[in-house]
């Protein structure tokens, strides 16, 4: 049968589409002005044989097998991580199915993706905020579950997340400092580009699905950003303090993309700092996870040369430091980490709508 002839990727990538909504399709011009484009094509909309490779599948496969046995039982993930069930590690492990092609109610892992949506929703309050009990420095865990509840919003039309989404992206909104940005409390105290980062990335999925998002807001984010960068194109960690470094400063260059600015002397020098770290050369690095869940998505979204140039190496340096259980042992815990390795390696399925340029 001709069926039996769609790859599975094919197929999660059917599904997906099937139920994306047409608003994906066209970015909103009116969340802030898009720098000119530069002369490197945008990444192609399907993955290449060399993109994806039969180590990379079978990897994929273990990771996602393991991180099932690690949900609980009210939803969650990060309950063997110091953090205990964790709405934030919980989006990202959700968010790691779903670029499986997996969506609550549809897929083979459909129902992990809707019982970690119940947990999520669990966790949201009157003031938006959504965070678990033993949530430490809650704002980056509201980020990441936020940024969740967007691409789930952005493709079921579901009310309960809706509502919850709108009250989360209003805290991320009236928490901005004067400077342009946040810090791990919901308070206007100070901000650090690691966080704002987080609530950038939130916010842009969000503003995709439909839900209002002052333009003031991201102008001020930007300056933020673009006030971190220091002379050699890194970022820092605070606008009073900081060297640059690999994690953060594939942080800023992936703000200011989602921010909708694509080129400009910012984002090249920031390209080009970022681009000293390409595995396996690069040193020891902070941050490990986090430093290369944005480089990918910065070299993604630079365009299809400057992405050939970095995939294949951060791809097989993951599949070096897979465990052979199929987990990746992250700063964060297990489960994060391995969240984070697989969100990474399935991006060239390219299915959630936020990878999408």
């Amino acid at each position: 049968m001709y069926v039996t002839r769609i790859s599975r990727s094919t197929e999660a990538r059917l599904r997906m589409v099937i139920c994306v909504p047409v608003w994906i399709t066209a970015w909103i011009a009116a969340f802030c002005a898009v720098a000119p484009a530069t002369a490197d094509p945008t990444p192609s909309a399907s993955p290449s044989s060399s993109e994806i490779t039969a180590e990379s599948r079978a990897a994929i496969e273990k990771g996602l097998a393991w991180l099932v046995t690690q949900q609980g039982e009210d939803g969650s993930f990060g309950n063997h991580s110091h953090y205990g069930p964790h709405v934030g590690i919980t989006g990202l492990a959700a968010l790691a199915f779903m670029s499986d092609g997996n969506m609550p109610g549809r897929g083979r892992y459909g129902d992990v993706v809707d019982r970690a949506l119940t947990f999520v929703l669990a966790h949201g309050s009157e003031s938006g905020l959504l965070a678990a009990e033993t949530s430490h420095g809650p704002m980056y865990g509201h980020g990441f579950a936020t940024l969740f509840l967007a691409e789930v919003y952005g493709m079921t039309n579901r009310s309960d997340a809706r509502e919850t989404l709108r009250k989360a992206v209003r805290l991320i909104a009236t928490t901005q400092n004067d400077e342009g940005g946040w810090r791990y409390q919901p308070v206007r105290a100070d901000a650090d580009l690691s966080v704002t980062v987080c609530q950038v990335m939130a916010l842009r999925a969000a503003r995709n699905t439909g839900i209002y998002v002052d333009k003031t807001v991201i102008d001020k984010a930007i300056e933020y950003v673009k006030s971190s960068q220091n002379p050699d194109g890194g970022f820092r960690y605070m606008l009073t303090s900081g060297g640059s470094a690999f994690a953060r400063s594939a942080a800023g260059v992936t703000a200011l993309q989602y921010a909708g600015i694509y080129g400009g002397e910012e984002v090249k020098r920031g390209l080009e700092y970022v681009g000293r770290f390409v595995p396996p050369q690069e040193k020891t690095v902070g941050h490990y996870f986090y430093g290369h869940y944005y480089a990918a998505q910065a070299m993604f979204l630079a365009g299809d040369q400057t992405w050939r140039g970095w995939w294949p190496n951060v791809r097989d340096e993951l599949l070096d430091k897979q465990a052979p259980e199929g987990f990746w042992r992250g700063q964060a815990g297990q489960e994060y980490g391995t969240a984070m390795g697989l969100i990474i390696l399935q991006m060239p399925n390219r299915l959630l709508p936020i990878f999408q340029k």
